[in-house]
């Protein structure tokens, strides 16, 4: 049995203190693209605020961009919690480009049944995103598009709070491997 597995990250997952609340084990091992896919903010989370989503559109130009990340196996328990598998996502393979190498991993994609494109995210759902893809220094343009996401506050006080504090306190960037490793 693999003592671990690579997750391609597109949403808040993108922020390495987020993902490693869920996973500490997480290393990043670089950015990625998933063709044909964009990034859409309509998936309905638990809290009833809009959620990313890995898109498929099947459009060649199309690019969602991320970051491959190496877990721990032990931790695929937590991942799949926070992700609310088998209600919120689905899990599936997806190939994407890392570098020279183009790899076939796992990511989570939202369910038909959880989508709602009438949500908008909370805001600092939308700053561990925007954040995250800073600090793994994706595409300038991708960056600003995502900027431009209109979001809501969190009606729950406590909440956002929580996240907030955990924004600020790993403002600092997570600088990736260059060039990237085979993954293996």
């Amino acid at each position: 049995m693999e003592r671990s597995f690579l997750y391609f990250a597109y949403g808040s997952n993108l922020h390495p203190a987020r993902l490693a609340v869920r996973t500490p084990s997480c290393r990043a091992l670089g950015r990625a693209v998933l063709a044909r896919h964009v990034l859409r903010f309509h998936k309905r989370g638990r809290d009833g605020s809009a959620k990313c989503d890995a898109w498929f559109t099947g459009d060649p130009t199309d690019r969602l961009y991320g970051v491959v990340y190496r877990i721990a196996r032990a931790e695929w328990e937590h991942l799949e919690q926070a992700e609310d598998l088998g209600r919120g996502y689905d899990c599936d393979r997806v190939r994407v480009v890392l570098g020279q190498w183009t790899l076939t991993l796992l990511t989570f994609r939202a369910r038909p049944q959880a989508l709602a494109p009438d949500l908008y995210p909370f805001d600092w759902y939308l700053a561990y995103v925007v954040s995250g893809a800073r600090q793994h220094r994706l595409p300038a343009d991708y960056v600003a598009r995502l900027e431009r996401t209109p979001s809501l506050r969190d009606p729950d006080p406590k909440r956002a709070a929580l996240n907030w504090g955990l924004l600020s306190a790993s403002a600092a960037p997570t600088p990736l491997p260059s060039p990237p490793r085979p993954p293996g």
